[in-house]
């Protein structure tokens, strides 16, 4: 099986070379980079020269916007299996051989999804199911984020693109969730898409108390938006909305302004995502 990897990539070089030196420690070889810059300077020339002698890379030019620079990517693929890598990740060295041989192993799955930690493999501060199992619309928020995501290409044919209203640099008031659209689409074609935890992908992490609020709420529309747009039931959507609530109340009675601030931020998002409100 061939790997394709779509990395869209913005003002970040010394984070890049550090991913492509942790692909070029893997011990599974048969995979391609499609490289989407949206610098509007050279900066990745000599990274991507350097790492183009030891595996295959294909470099593009997107404007801004992670949802368009990954679909402009997604042009080119000629992989059996897709990957959503971030700029500022990194894959532990038999990552891809156990992506691999999953796929091998259940012929009946269509796609693959994992956690993400911290680096040195701390646990991440994201709320990740313990249990492997189906992704279904209900659990995916638990169970799928862009940079542990794995499908197969057939997956992309059938369903499309990433949606470019969705995502950091869209210009528009959603600022996430493009990932988890993506997913449900999927599932709701009848494909069928499997959460495996032991299957990780290291990325920095940030502490909520130190996340701007207006950060908060874009990332909370996004989901408001994804949530109307597959017109999930008004309880699932009432649930969302009050967990962030609730950890805003925790976090003010604990004296942490900062984190209740950006859980209400949360809250607000979200509620203006669903409403439809810019």
């Amino acid at each position: 099986m061939k790997i394709s990897l779509v990395l869209a990539t913005i003002n970040r070089s010394a984070e890049l070379e550090k991913f492509m030196q942790s692909l070029n420690e893997q011990t599974y070889r048969n995979y391609e980079v499609i490289v989407v810059d949206q610098n509007e300077d050279d900066r990745l020339i000599t990274i991507i020269r350097k790492y183009q002698q030891v595996f295959p890379i294909l470099h593009l030019r997107s404007e801004r916007g992670l949802s368009r620079a990954r679909n402009i990517g997604l042009m080119h693929v000629t992989g059996d299996i897709v990957a959503f890598p971030d700029d500022d990740c990194t894959y532990p060295p038999d990552l891809l051989r156990k992506v691999t041989e999953f796929f091998e192993a259940h012929p009946d799955i269509d796609g693959l999804t994992g956690r993400v930690v911290a680096e040195g493999g701390a646990m991440s501060s994201s709320r990740w199911d313990k249990r492997a199992g189906i992704v279904t619309p209900w659990n995916v928020w638990r169970r799928g984020i862009s940079v542990s995501i794995f499908l197969r290409r057939k997956v992309i044919q059938t369903v499309g693109d990433f949606d470019p209203k969705l995502g950091v640099g869209a210009g528009t008031p959603w600022g996430s969730g493009e990932e988890t659209e993506l997913l449900i689409r999927a599932i709701r074609n009848g494909y069928r898409v499997y959460y495996e935890p032991k299957i990780t992908v290291v990325h920095p992490q940030k502490e909520l108390d130190q996340t701007p609020a207006m950060r908060a709420v874009a990332y909370g529309q996004g989901m408001g938006y994804v949530l109307r747009k597959h017109k999930y039931p008004l309880w699932f959507v009432l649930s969302s909305l009050i967990r962030p609530v609730g950890g805003s109340m925790i976090a003010l009675f604990s004296l942490r302004w900062q984190l209740a601030r950006y859980r209400w931020a949360t809250f607000w998002g979200r509620a203006r995502g669903w409403w439809g409100r810019r």
